[in-house]
């Protein structure tokens, strides 16, 4: 009993233990090699946050409204909370492979909608076309991005969307 309470002993058996350990974690680390893709594919995906647009305009109060709230609530329009669903669809090479439409997340419905797909694709030249409706008074959709695209093997293609220069490749 008196050998293994020795200090000797004990930082031995430490550096054991450890260099079982870190064994184990370069192993795992190193060995099990994982593909996502395969060798002639590559991967599209479509990822952002979006709020739709006000369903209904905001309205201009007139005085007589105006003098019948209290001091601290007048403001001159009265704005809804509410924000249109999302409908999102996208085609590649001519062939649906994403439509959905989301309603906004929230209490008055008024957040902005998470979207995300991706799809496994072949490489090569693809037409890409994605199309985004973000307003129920405006009939058809607002934003429509169409593209030729040439996707080398093993790539990974972002589609992100900004309000201002709406869909972006990166």
């Amino acid at each position: 009993m008196s050998a293994l309470n020795s200090k000797p002993v004990r930082y031995l058996l430490q550096v054991i233990n450890y260099t079982v350990f870190m064994a184990l974690i370069w192993y795992f680390s190193t060995s099990p090699s994982v593909r996502l893709i395969g060798e002639n594919e590559s991967l599209l995906t479509i990822a952002f946050a979006h709020a739709g647009e006000l369903r209904e305009p905001c309205r201009k109060l007139s005085q007589q409204e105006l003098m019948k709230l209290p001091p601290n609530m007048r403001k001159p329009e009265d704005c809804p909370r509410e924000r249109s669903p999302i409908t999102v669809e996208a085609r590649l090479d001519g062939e649906l492979v994403y439509s959905e439409t989301m309603q906004p997340p929230g209490l008055f419905n008024d957040g902005s909608v998470d979207i995300y797909f991706s799809k496994k694709i072949s490489a090569g030249k693809h037409r890409l076309e994605i199309r985004m409706d973000d307003s129920v008074r405006n009939p058809g959709f607002d934003y429509v991005f169409e593209r030729e695209l040439s996707i080398e093997p093993a790539h990974i293609l972002l589609i992100e969307f900004d309000p201002l220069q709406g869909f972006i490749l990166i």
